[in-house]
């Protein structure tokens, strides 16, 4: 009955086949790399739908398998995977959204003399991320964590001929680490103070759940704290946030992939399999909603001022993505993981729906599109779609999963319900400037206009994965409404209760529907001029435009500062270090050339000298006499 439950660890293992199969052939087998890398990840993806179907039984329950991995002086590290509901619905995640990237990449990249190798990566990041989700302990979650920052930086990094790709990979590998810093000593910590130094997630929920005093409350907040210290370097959230927009100079599949739906909601995945932790911790809890509440909105100012058509979905993926953490840390983990759920289906949309325009027009900038509706109506009618679902307007997915998140805010704390209304606001006005921009109205302005006015629909492997994400927008916040709340229920093992509130879903509704209504009265009908806002408020936007500063004060306080230290520590070493060791070997020198003066063999400068040494030792004695 649970044979495809007992053979999940094969999921992971046929990409990474995948992957060393790839990397076998080499660069120049382009179609053999294309169908090995798209035929791996949809048998993951049909396993990982037996698993869920078995898993969606009354019958079903959690299964585990371990073995022997490490051991050091009389404690055994052990490694194994885990299947519970969550990592089942995790599966369908990775290997759904892998799937559709894949194929549509066969189009994206077609004339990239490096598919094989793109497609290499792909695998192998399909490998980490589906590794990470059915970890049984933290250890091994850890490897496999770390694996997926491999993989992103080898994919943000893809086009290495590229600066800007180059400077990027290199800022997301070094600002996840000060995250992973922090998940490592967490990890350390409850090493230590674990009973038996048990790392496995059952076992942590059995401890922290009624431990009942066995863990102080002090340690288990510094513990979760860092914890959440490495999601938020994984999930871009505030202060960490910086490297996410920037990894959209790699690929655009790989911005729907990593950055969009699975990698960075590998973050709000560790809150929520650790999520007794921070359930034995208030005041961790409450960081974790604050930091989570304050992104949201933070992201989603930040977005409307932005040109870049990849970066306002990336600024919009770090706010959705502080909307889960907000969930998760007011007390409903099931809510922040429904709403990553919706949240990957019409995010990798936005994602290879802006793909697919750049790939058409040439140009990632929204000011120099426009007037695209006619010439690719798949792609305009698809991005609409996704569009409207990260509005939260409804019946679309992503209504209802904001829903959950806002009425358990308006019900635990209405501050932080009103944050996040403001952030729904912010988010519908800017996907209704970028559709209006890109979409409607007349073409822009600059040199790459031209490509605009050639701009054709793009290829069915391309359009297909968009349909199929467009319709899964649709319909996959149904799994959990506030007449059912099945996902919920069956996330938890609690019973399922309805969780909507009528004054959390009506305001959430007037706050999309007011967000659209503004965008198309400022850059749909034309009836109020983005220019206005600019004469009347130029700081205003200027502070929104350079996201609030944030990259130039890291860059004085810590690129400047440590190069500065790091210049003054080199002067110090060479100057004062270096000196030092430089008088040392002169003194040294000097004195043994006086020496070899002294000692040449010659009597009449021994005699010489004795005879200084006479009268030296003459004038003391007498000195000496006469001062007595």
């Amino acid at each position: 009955m649970d044979f495809y439950t007992k053979a999940a660890w094969v999921i992971p293992l046929i990409p990474l086949a995948a992957f060393l199969a790839l990397t076998a052939l080499g660069r120049n087998f382009r179609k053999a790399g294309v169908l090995i890398g798209s035929l791996a990840a949809l048998v993951s993806f049909v396993l990982s739908v037996l698993v869920l179907l078995e898993r969606i039984g009354p019958n079903a329950v959690d299964y585990d398998y371990s073995f022997d991995w490490i051991s050091i002086g009389g404690y055994t590290f052990e490694l194994g995977f885990e299947v519970t509901n969550l990592t089942a619905l995790m599966l369908i995640v990775v290997t759904f959204v892998g799937l559709l990237v894949n194929v549509y990449s066969a189009g994206y990249m077609k004339k990239d003399e490096r598919i094989t190798v793109f497609y290499g990566y792909v695998a192998l990041f399909t490998f980490s991320m589906l590794g990470l989700v059915l970890s049984d302990n933290m250890l091994s979650l850890y490897v496999f964590w770390e694996l997926v920052g491999v993989c992103s930086f080898l994919l943000v990094g893809f086009w290495y001929t590229k600066p800007a790709a180059k400077a990027a990979a290199k800022k997301a590998f070094i600002v996840t680490r000060i995250g992973d810093a922090g998940l490592l000593i967490g990890i350390f910590l409850l090493f230590w103070y674990m009973p038996e130094h048990a790392l496995g997630f059952t076992m942590i929920e059995s401890v922290f759940e009624g431990q009942g005093g066995s863990i102080a409350t002090g340690i288990t907040t510094v513990i979760a704290l860092l914890i959440f210290l490495g999601a938020v370097g994984k999930s871009g959230q505030f202060p960490l946030h910086v490297w996410l927009p920037d990894a959209m100079e790699g690929p655009t599949p790989i911005s729907a992939l990593i950055h969009a739906a699975t990698m960075v909601a590998a973050g709000v995945y560790l809150l929520a399999r650790t999520f007794p932790i921070l359930e034995a911790s208030a005041f961790a809890g409450d960081v974790v909603a604050y930091v989570g509440g304050f992104t949201a909105l933070f992201a989603a100012t930040i977005a409307m001022a932005q040109n870049d058509l990849k970066r306002v979905l990336a600024y919009s993926t770090i706010s959705q993505l502080g909307y889960m953490m907000m969930a998760i840390g007011l007390g409903s983990w099931t809510g922040g993981i429904f709403h990553l759920f919706t949240h990957a289906f019409f995010k990798a949309l936005l994602f290879l729906a802006a793909g697919s325009v750049i790939h058409a027009v040439h140009t990632q900038n929204i000011k120099e599109m426009g007037g695209l509706y006619p010439r690719m109506r798949v792609t305009a009618l698809t991005f609409a779609i996704g569009a409207l679902a990260l509005s939260s307007i409804p019946p679309l997915a992503g209504f209802w999963s904001k829903d959950v998140i806002l009425a358990v805010a308006l019900e635990q704390n209405p501050f932080l319900f009103a944050v996040g209304l403001a952030a729904a606001l912010c988010t519908a006005f800017y996907m209704t400037r970028v559709f209006a921009l890109v979409f409607l109205g007349k073409r822009g302005t600059g040199a790459e206009s031209l490509g605009v006015a050639k701009a054709k629909e793009s290829p069915v492997t391309m359009t297909v994965p968009l349909v199929v994400l467009a319709v899964a927008a649709i319909v996959a916040g149904f799994v959990e409404t506030p007449w059912n709340g099945w996902l919920g229920g069956w996330l938890s093992g609690e019973e399922a209760g309805a969780h909507g509130n009528v004054v959390a879903i009506t305001l959430s509704i007037l706050a999309g529907a007011a967000g659209v209504y503004l965008g198309w009265l400022f850059y749909g009908s034309g009836r109020l001029r983005p220019a206005a806002v600019k004469e009347s408020a130029p700081w205003l936007v200027r502070l929104l435009e350079r996201k609030y500063y944030i990259d130039e004060a890291y860059e004085l306080v810590f690129v400047r500062g440590l190069r500065a230290l790091g210049t003054a520590l080199g002067a110090f070493d060479k100057y004062v270090i270096g000196g030092l060791v430089k008088f040392a070997g002169s003194v040294a020198s000097y004195s043994g050339k006086t020496a070899l003066r002294l000692q040449n063999g010659q009597i009449q400068t021994y005699s010489l000298a004795a005879v200084i040494g006479i009268i030296v030792l003459a004038v003391a004695i007498i000195g000496r006499r006469l001062l007595s």
